[in-house]
């Protein structure tokens, strides 16, 4: 992944010339994990920002604690690391300052930024440090770098969606009545990363990758279904229950994150729920069966809303999202999002619907999209599930 990493970032800096930005500085982990090929475990929420500069003439720089240092040194393909410590001359301002003015000057016009990522607390130091300057926004593109997934981007998706599978399968097996749905999450959590585990060695790069699956589980049953993003709590199982589990905050490995969701039920479905479930499915069918190169994202969109009208349901869901390194990549598959796919599009489609108070179905999948359709990357089976 590092020759990945390296690659990226001399496209990267060949767009940054094309639109004569001189310097990007970017704060947000899946940037700094695509482009320089590590990601920390303590961040900014405990006041320690980690930033890459990236300047389109020259090596790029990390900065990051020097607690940090040992371990970014060998996860990174950078050679420019720079430390920062807590208190003293050497504070993660001023070498965050100093590294700026080396490369655009102490009074630079611009300086582009993520900014819709940019931490509050680094914000405050451009307004501090660079107060004159216009803050850009270089996201759209570095976005527009990360919609095409290269072949070596996809197979990592591809070991993510098999440890999707292997957490789906223990969920399957955690559902019993009177069975906690925190039990389930735990069930999730181990099958995951052991098989995460199975794709790591402990030499080099990888040494440094955790397999451990963690996130607080996104799973709700009975009538709770109708809430889509509940979290497992201490809920028994019932039979003629529904289940709903959700890996979208969980499945991923190497950074990169898929969609994933499926819906259960505990020794028999109710009439109401098998009617809402099968129009679920039957949507994210109609929007699978349309992705192909050179369709607007949109009108996969159209295919699943079509469906649901026809079954006398509405909804207020995307069908879609990309996905890669961030949770939310672009373009969406909404109404109003004219992209093109194309080969290498990687997408999660689902298929939602919500009854008030009463039961919701779901189900979701992650896929790549081919010149002639789309290859799944996380499989299990798609039809009414009772267990």
């Amino acid at each position: 992944m590092l020759d990945h990493a390296r690659r990226r970032t001399v496209e990267f800096q060949e767009r940054l010339r094309q639109e004569k930005i001189s310097l990007a500085v970017l704060t947000d982990e899946s940037s700094i994990a695509y482009l320089a090929g590590f990601w920390g475990y303590l961040s900014v929420e405990f006041g320690r920002p980690t930033c890459l500069l990236v300047p389109s003439e020259g090596p790029p720089i990390v900065i990051t604690p020097l607690m940090e240092i040992e371990m970014v040194g060998h996860m990174t393909w950078v050679e420019d690391v720079r430390p920062w410590e807590d208190a003293g001359e050497h504070c993660w301002p001023q070498i965050l300052q100093k590294a700026i003015e080396e490369i655009i000057g102490s009074d630079p016009d611009e300086i582009w930024v993520e900014k819709c990522a940019l931490p509050a607390l680094v914000r405050n130091f451009f307004d501090e440090c660079f107060g004159t300057s216009k803050l850009c926004d270089v996201s759209p593109i570095l976005g527009d770098l990360r919609v095409i997934k290269s072949p070596e981007e996809i197979e990592v998706m591809r070991q993510a969606g098999k440890i999707a599978g292997a957490m789906m399968e223990a969920a399957e097996g955690s559902l019993r009545e009177g069975v906690p749905e925190y039990e389930s999450a735990l069930a999730i959590m181990q099958a995951g990363t052991r098989a995460a585990a199975g794709f790591l060695t402990a030499r080099g790069w990888e040494a440094f990758v955790s397999p451990l699956i963690h996130n607080l589980q996104i799973a709700q049953s009975g009538s709770d279904t109708s809430m889509v993003h509940r979290r497992a709590g201490t809920k028994l199982y019932e039979r003629g229950d529904p289940v709903y589990f959700c890996f979208c905050n969980m499945a991923q490995f190497k950074q990169y994150k898929l969609g994933f969701d499926r819906m259960f039920f505990i020794g028999e479905i109710s009439y109401e729920a098998r009617q809402v479930q099968e129009a679920t499915i039957a949507a994210q069918q109609a929007a699978l069966a349309a992705i192909r190169s050179g369709v607007l994202a949109e009108e996969i969109a159209f295919a699943a809303d079509e469906v649901y009208r026809s079954c006398g349901y509405s909804t207020g869901y995307r069908t879609g999202r990309a996905i890669g390194v961030a949770y939310l990549e672009k373009p969406e598959l909404k109404a109003g999002d004219k992209t093109l796919l194309r080969p290498g599009m990687t997408f999660a489609v689902d298929g939602g619907i919500s009854v008030e108070g009463k039961c919701g179905g779901r189900i979701g999948d992650s896929v790549v999209v081919t010149e002639t359709g789309f290859e799944f990357l996380t499989d299990y089976p798609r039809e009414i599930l009772i267990v």
